[in-house]
């Protein structure tokens, strides 16, 4: 068991923990969400003594390893630590990157370390590539590989720290799968992490972190169907919903394209359904509104069901009446009905945005 009792962690120009209190019970599957900046992946790492915390306690199991007397060493052998960016030896083989910590820090025999990394490559659908090395392995494998040598160390409590963001979104999935995987071997695991479906689909519990704490700690359901907290209950929707208000055609469909892509990650939509969003956000509001409406403001929204498996567009705007399909532009209106299954425009003059376009896009059968 791990208390955090007044946890806090100060730098020079920010406090990223104010005051955390939290008890992480012996089998607990805990993803840690919230916006950037709130103090995430510095409480793991305050926890794996990576950091040092500036108040408060730490206990693991009863004891203060956050003491400054208690070697961080003692502490890190009960808890394995998974990071973003791999961390792994690119001189070393990756049976030699899972042998070196067993033998230096457990005292294993070689043979011993050998055939248990043999055995967790495989356990990571890993096999046969002990003799690679790092640069010759895909994001997702370099992550497994990691994930099987904190398995090598047997720790009691396992920590990623975004495990899956510095990967390609064609490799995420086979990272997530064997992150599945580890959550039914009893060990105690905490997930930093922005994918909200696979938060949601592993954990027992949520912590959502916000204003230097633990804003609202509850159950999956609880966090994602019925937050409490108003600030939870901004978070959820925000990720429930993107939104874009474009006001001209010196807008930034850039840094929106990026924004849809990070959505597209965090809800889990598939790869083909991202592009059919993206092309009929573009052709709807680039090619068919911006250009005819000029300075009149469009508020566009995304919104993806991953129970339905749907997504669906909708541009809402002022001014008088204008159908998309009367604009002209007979190629762009085209191509943004290849990629929808429905398309329907409205006039409503109760509404202040009286002109809405509703995009049902087209479901993707394939990931």
């Amino acid at each position: 068991m791990i208390e955090l009792i007044h946890l806090e962690k100060k730098y020079e120009n920010a406090t990223p923990l104010k005051d955390v209190n939290a008890v992480i019970n012996d089998g607990d599957v805990i993803s840690v969400i919230g916006p950037s900046g709130t103090g995430k992946s510095t409480l793991i790492r305050c926890i794996n003594l990576l950091e040092r915390p500036t108040g408060g306690k730490i206990l693991l199991d009863g004891e203060e390893i956050s003491a400054p007397s208690y070697p961080a060493e003692k502490a890190r052998r009960k808890m394995g630590m998974v990071f973003q960016s791999f961390n792994l030896f690119g001189h070393l083989t990756v049976i030699e990157n899972l042998m070196v910590p067993q033998v230096d820090i457990l005292k294993r025999s070689k043979q011993e370390a050998y055939d248990t990394g043999v055995r967790l490559l495989n356990r990571v659908g890993l096999a046969g590539r002990e003799l690679r090395y790092p640069d010759q392995l895909s994001g997702g494998q370099k992550q497994r590989v990691a994930i099987a040598r904190t398995l090598a160390m047997d720790p009691e409590v396992i920590l990623l720290d975004e495990p899956t963001s510095a990967l390609d979104p064609t490799m995420v999935g086979e990272v997530q799968s064997v992150i599945r995987d580890l959550t039914g071997t009893g060990k105690t695991m905490m997930i930093v992490t922005h994918e909200m479906n696979f938060a949601r689909a592993i954990c027992n519990r949520v912590f959502y972190m916000d204003q230097g704490g633990i804003y609202e700690d509850g159950s999956p359901e609880q966090i994602f169907d019925n937050p409490q907290g108003e600030l939870t209950k901004r978070f959820i929707k925000k990720l429930k919903i993107q939104e874009f208000d474009i006001d001209s055609t010196e807008f930034d469909f850039a840094a929106a394209n990026a924004e849809i892509d990070k959505y597209c990650l965090q809800n889990d939509v598939p790869p083909r359904t991202k592009y059919r969003i993206r092309l009929a956000f573009e052709e709807l509001v680039q090619q068919l509104l911006i250009p005819v409406l000029k300075r009149t403001a469009v508020h566009v929204t995304v919104e993806y069901s991953p129970v339905e498996k749907q997504a669906t567009v909708t541009a809402s705007y002022g001014g008088e009446r204008f159908d998309p399909a009367e604009g002209g532009n007979e190629l762009s209106y085209n191509v943004l009905k290849s990629s929808v299954e429905d398309l329907s425009y409205e006039y409503d003059l109760n509404e202040e945005k009286s002109n809405i376009v509703n995009l049902v896009i087209k479901e993707s059968k394939y990931m």
